[in-house]
C-alpha cells in the first residue's frame, strides 16, 4: 500500500531540544511558557541555528499539534462496586425568599452511575465531611475508596505529597475509607462525578429550587437523587438502582456513633463579646464575656460558641464568602422575616427601627408589610442596614409613606452623598436669565 514519504525538515536535528523546552512548559505557569518567538531566539542565540522565524513558527505549530493528539485519549477506568468519586458544583437557590448561589456536594458511584447530593454555603472541610456523613447514613455504609478533586476543601496534592485537613483525616479514619486525589489537570480521573454534577444541576435545580432552609432541603435531596436513578445504565443496559445494590454490598458497615463534623478553634471575644471567624464574619456571644477566650465550633451550617467551662453561649447560622457579616445586625433577620411575616411583632428588626417608622409599619396590612420587608431585605443587601433605615425615614418624612421604588431612590441618594465641586460654581447667569423671563 503506497504511503506518503515525509521529507525531512531543517529543524529535525533540533527536535529533541525543542521538545525538552515544551516539556518544561508543562510544569511552568501558563504565563511563563515558551512562545514560538522565544524558541526562535533561543535557537539562534544559544544554539547558533541559522533559520527563519517563520520556519520555527511552523515547526513549533506542527510539534504542538502532534503532542496534542498524543494526549487526547482517556483510559476507560474500571471502578469496582463500593468505590466513589466526590466533587462540588454551584447552583442558585431561593432560601427564605432570597436568591443565593450555593455549593452542592456530590458523591457518585461509577459502577452504578448513582449520585447523591447535599447543599452547603461553602466548600470547606466541614462541608465535605458533613456531606459524606449524610450520604453514608442514607445509603447505610461507607465506600472503600473515594477519589477527590485536587481543589476540594479536604486537602491538596503538592507534587507527590498529599496534605489533608485534620478534620478530614479524622473522618476518613472514623469510617475506614481510603482516599486519593486527582492529578492536576486530570479531570478524566473523576469524570463520572463531573458528569453527575452537571446532570443533577440540570434535572434537580432547574427551575431554581425554593426552600425555607438548606437543612430542610438536604433532608429531601437524597430521595430526589435516587428517583433519577430509575433509568438504565448508559453502558450496562441494567437499571442504575439495581446496580446500586451491588455498590451497597461493597460498602463498609458504619461505626456505632456518627462522626462529629466540627472544627474547634479558640477566639478571644472583643469588647462587645463578639468573636471573628473566617476573617470577616462576626458572631455574638454575650457582652459579659468581653475579652475572654472562647471555644468556637465550626460546623457545615452553624457556628456554636462556648465559654471557658464548656457551656453553650450562642449558636448562629454559619456565614460564608468574603463579604463581612455580623449576627447582631438586624438586617440578618430580614431574609427570614420577609418569608415569615408573622414574626414581625417580636423581631429584632422592629425593635431597632425609629418610633415613627415602627408605628408606620405596625399599621400596614399584612400584604403591604410583607412587600416592604422584602424591599428592605433587598436594599439592605445593596446598601447596608443604616442606609436603608435612613432612606425609609426620608421617604416617610417626605411623602408620609414608604414604597419599594421610593426606598431604592432615597437609598441611592443617601449612598451617593452630596455633590462636591472642585471650584465654586457661579449661578448668577442663571439667576439673571430667570429674572428676565419673569419680566
Amino acid at each position: 500500500m503506497p504511503v506518503p514519504v515525509r521529507r525531512g525538515r531543517i529543524l529535525d536535528a533540533h527536535r529533541a531540544l525543542i521538545e525538552s523546552w515544551l516539556d518544561e512548559d508543562r510544569r511552568a505557569w501558563r504565563k511563563q511558557r515558551h512562545t514560538a518567538h522565544r524558541i526562535f531566539v533561543r535557537l539562534t542565540e544559544e544554539e547558533g541555528v541559522d533559520v527563519a522565524e517563520s520556519t520555527v513558527r511552523e515547526y513549533v505549530r506542527m510539534l504542538k499539534a502532534e503532542r496534542g493528539r498524543e494526549g487526547e485519549g482517556f483510559l476507560d477506568l474500571d471502578w469496582p462496586p463500593g468505590t466513589a468519586q466526590a466533587d462540588f458544583g454551584e447552583a442558585d437557590f431561593n432560601v427564605g425568599g432570597v436568591r443565593r448561589r450555593l455549593s452542592f456536594f456530590v458523591l457518585s458511584f461509577p459502577y452504578s452511575n448513582v449520585g447523591i447530593a447535599q447543599v452547603f454555603g461553602g466548600e470547606t472541610a466541614e462541608c465535605v465531611c458533613q456531606g459524606l456523613v449524610s450520604v453514608f447514613e442514607y445509603i447505610g455504609g461507607a465506600p472503600s475508596l473515594i477519589v477527590f478533586d485536587n481543589a476540594t476543601g479536604v486537602g491538596r496534592r503538592v507534587c507527590d505529597e498529599v496534605r489533608t485537613t485534620e478534620l478530614f483525616a479524622a473522618c476518613a479514619a472514623h469510617y475506614g475509607f481510603d482516599f486519593r486525589f486527582c492529578n492536576p489537570a486530570s479531570g478524566n480521573e473523576k469524570g463520572n462525578v463531573e458528569s453527575k454534577v452537571r446532570y443533577l444541576r440540570a434535572n434537580l435545580f432547574v427551575p431554581v429550587p425554593q426552600t425555607s432552609s438548606v437543612a430542610a432541603y438536604n433532608r429531601r435531596l437524597p430521595n430526589l437523587c435516587m428517583a433519577l436513578s430509575e433509568k438504565d445504565h448508559y453502558l450496562k443496559d441494567e437499571p442504575e438502582r439495581q446496580l446500586f445494590v451491588e455498590d451497597r454490598v461493597g460498602l463498609s458497615s458504619l461505626p456505632r456513633a456518627p462522626f462529629s463534623c466540627v472544627t474547634w478553634v479558640r477566639r478571644r471575644a472583643d469588647r462587645y463579646g463578639k468573636v471573628k471567624v473566617g476573617g470577616c464574619h462576626l458572631y455574638s456571644s454575650d457582652p459579659s464575656l468581653a475579652g475572654r477566650e472562647l471555644s468556637v465550633g465550626l460546623g457545615a451550617h452553624t457556628v456554636a460558641i462556648y465559654d471557658g467551662d464548656g457551656v453553650l453561649v450562642a449558636e448562629h447560622p454559619r456565614s460564608f464568602g468574603s463579604a463581612p457579616t455580623d449576627t447582631t445586625d438586624p438586617a440578618s433577620q430580614l431574609a427570614v422575616l420577609a418569608y415569615k411575616t408573622g414574626g414581625w411583632e417580636h423581631s429584632r428588626v422592629r425593635s431597632a427601627l425609629p418610633d415613627d417608622l415602627r408605628d408606620h409599619m405596625d399599621g400596614l396590612a399584612r400584604a403591604d408589610l410583607k412587600s416592604l420587608l422584602r424591599a428592605m431585605r433587598d436594599e439592605a443587601e445593596r446598601s447596608g442596614w443604616r442606609s436603608t433605615v435612613e432612606a425609609m425615614a426620608a421617604c416617610l418624612a417626605g411623602s408620609g409613606r414608604v414604597d419599594p421604588s421610593g426606598l431604592e431612590l432615597a437609598a441611592a441618594r443617601i449612598g451617593g452623598g452630596s455633590v462636591a465641586y472642585d471650584e465654586p460654581v457661579d449661578l448668577a447667569a442663571y439667576d439673571e436669565a430667570v429674572g428676565m423671563g419673569a419680566r
